[in-house]
């Protein structure tokens, strides 16, 4: 009772086996926790056991039991020999023959199968010479077939009581077990355990070569004291020893260790990261550690010494073990072991940077990658298309000869860049269109900006040292580390690391705040690619998109009549309308007031007020005019006079002056 373990493989006779299962249900051992596993020679008895001690000290035990199947020839037989047994003894009601009763039935069958394959006749034996100290047993001779008998033994294989006879390195072989559990006065059936395939349930479910160990084959178990649960097979020993582990006392990095003394009581507590992960490893091992926390501190509460110091300590055996903060390396593993590392393995190096005075040439691409810069392009283009095609029938900047129009074009939708175009958007729908550009140009140029910065500052920071080979080639001194790993602890260890408990304590002790840089040899910052700008690119092409199905239409809309009318053919609506386009839309209100601004200057040089008037101002009547039209078709789609009004007319033939206030 005093061992951690609760777990006890019983082999011995049956009759010892009643004793000793007695005294521990006496001193309190089958009661919850505990686990008594009977060996077949045990099992293979049961029947011959006192079924009081059988229903008082042997609940809940697991027993192995050689498995006899049920056939046809073991009935017969066992009706045949309780009637010659109760025969010859009256006195005996229901007798019963064990595994050894069937096996000696077969071993007798056997040896007579092969005596009657050689014939009775073909025997002789040997007497011994005559002595005057001899036995009776001395006086029956020796058989002189005795190699011929047992090589005939070793071939015989038949079905017998016990299932198949076979003889295997002289040894009756059993391919067969059961396991029971007993409850009550018998053994319950709850498995079975084959060679080939491990554990089962039933026998009938052995089809497959996979071997199985799972628990789940079996059937439910009632353990020792009627628990159901499956007993850890371990507790916290009454007397065991309580082991002493040193911690370090130190003044920083409180986060692996901390010691808080209580002066008023002289006792510490130890918390931190350290200690957390150790009390988890502890409660993962499958047996019982009773420890004791020391902090290796002087009497007022300094520390003792460093940590190699304390390593000693272990060393000598005047403590059990060290938790801490503590670094693997090769001198003190020749001295003590060294567990699983909990955090993450490897060696790191902490070495100033140095600039590097080396600019590279083709920095300023890094920033986007290739497929960034080939969108952003092609964008530039196309917005440069838009804007000319909303802008070329309104907007004197955006007309003149071909290459002018082409160099405007593009130099208006580059300079967005920069923010520097000079030339006047007329449009609603290229000011629509302009918007949305310049704030995706916006966000790419702050993108751009910050990524290029941080570029610069890495390339100008490189380590002096990128790996420890160099440092052994340069002969500077290095930490390389041995661990030996102490084979249970570094089992817990990982247990615990790889489950979410390492998360919780990391996330309890440990930020993710630090001074250092990153600990990778060459640093690098990743350029901005297009998956993370599409966004502003599927919005800006959209809006441009959207602004020139508007245009497309609001202009096949206003002249689709005066060139349907004059043209014959398809193509040759095609092209009239294509010649229109290239046209200056001379009943933009932008050409017009350009017009009054060019006449609102008298014969002397003295300015006047052009003042333009649509809805209240009244113009003459004329031979070339129309005023049939609604009042609504005074003006087109975006706000401008129509062509249909005839008000170019007007401004040609000297009407306008009645629009013109002196000032």
């Amino acid at each position: 009772m005093t061992m951690q373990t609760r777990v006890f493989i019983v082999h011995m006779l049956p009759t010892l086996a009643s004793r000793l299962l007695a005294k521990a249900k006496e001193v309190g051992m089958m009661s919850e926790g505990y686990v008594w596993i009977l060996t077949n020679g045990i099992t293979d008895l049961l029947s011959s056991v006192d079924s009081s001690i059988v229903a008082s000290s042997m609940q809940g035990l697991l027993g192995i039991k050689t498995y006899i199947p049920d056939t046809p020839i073991l009935d017969n037989f066992m009706v045949r020999w309780k009637k010659k047994f109760q025969q010859d003894n009256p006195s005996i009601f229901n007798p019963t023959l064990n595994i050894f009763g069937y096996w000696a039935y077969d071993a007798a069958r056997a040896l007579a199968m092969v005596v009657e394959e050689m014939g009775a006749a073909n025997f002789t034996f040997q007497m011994l010479k005559a002595s005057t100290d001899v036995t009776d047993l001395d006086n029956i001779g020796v058989s002189q077939n005795g190699q011929k008998l047992l090589q005939g033994l070793a071939n015989t294989t038949f079905m017998g009581l016990a299932g198949n006879f076979s003889l295997v390195d002289g040894q009756l072989e059993s391919s067969v077990f059961q396991i029971v559990n007993i409850n009550g006065n018998a053994a319950r059936g709850i498995g079975f355990w084959t060679l080939e395939n491990g554990l089962r349930r039933d026998l009938s479910s052995v089809r497959t070569s996979r071997y199985s160990t799972l628990k789940s084959n079996l059937r439910s178990i009632i353990w020792p004291g009627d628990l159901t649960s499956v007993p850890k097979g371990w507790e916290i020993p009454t007397n065991g020893k309580r082991l002493k582990i040193l911690v370090p006392v130190k003044d920083g990095f409180n986060q692996f260790v901390k010691v808080t003394r209580d002066l008023s009581t002289n006792t510490s507590q130890v918390t931190g990261y350290c200690v957390d992960i150790f009390q988890a490893v502890i409660e993962k091992l499958p047996y019982a550690v009773a420890y004791d926390l020391i902090p290796f501190a002087l009497p007022n509460g300094s520390t003792a010494g460093s940590y190699n110091d304390m390593i000693d300590q272990v060393f000598y055996q005047n403590y059990d073990a060290v938790v801490g903060d503590t670094t693997i390396i090769a001198n003190r593993s020749l001295y003590v072991d060294f567990t699983l590392p909990y955090t993450e393995s490897g060696g790191a190096m902490l070495v100033p940077f140095k600039d590097n005075k080396s600019k590279k040439a083709w920095v300023f691409l890094k920033p986007l990658t290739w497929d960034l810069w080939l969108t952003t392009m092609c964008f530039f283009v196309f917005i440069a298309l838009v804007v000319w095609t909303l802008e070329h029938r309104i907007n004197d900047d955006f007309r003149g000869p071909t290459t002018h129009q082409v160099g405007t074009s593009f130099w208006f939708s580059f300079s967005t860049m920069v923010f520097a175009q000079r030339e006047k958007v007329l449009s609603n729908l290229a000011r629509f269109v302009v918007i949305v550009w310049v704030f995706v140009v916006l966000i790419l140029m702050q993108s751009y900006t910050a990524s290029l910065s941080s570029l610069l500052v890495v390339e100008n920071l490189q380590p002096t040292v990128t790996d420890v080979d160099q440092l052994l080639k340069s002969r500077e001194n290095v930490f390389p580390k041995g661990s030996p790993l102490v084979l249970d602890i570094s089992r817990a260890i990982l247990n615990v690391t790889e489950g979410p408990k390492m998360t919780e304590i990391e996330n309890a002790w440990l930020t993710s705040k630090t001074n250092c840089q990153n600990s990778s040899s060459s640093v690098s910052s990743d350029s901005l690619g297009l998956d993370s700008f599409w966004g502003l690119f599927l919005i800006a092409g959209a809006a441009a998109v959207f602004a020139l199905l508007i245009f497309m239409v609001m202009f096949i809309k206003r002249n689709w009549q005066e060139v349907t009318s004059s043209s014959g053919s398809l193509w040759e609506t095609i092209v009239e309308f294509g010649r229109r386009f290239y046209q200056r839309d001379v009943n933009s209100h932008t050409f017009r007031e350009g017009r009054f601004r060019d006449r609102g200057m008298d014969d002397s040089g003295n300015e006047i007020a052009a003042v333009e008037t649509l809805e209240n101002t009244y113009f003459p009547p004329s031979s070339s005019s129309n005023f049939s039209q609604n009042d609504d078709n005074l003006t087109n789609e975006q706000g401008t006079p129509s062509t249909e009004q005839g008000l170019p007319n007007w401004v040609e033939e000297g009407f306008p002056e009645r629009a013109i206030l002196p000032m």
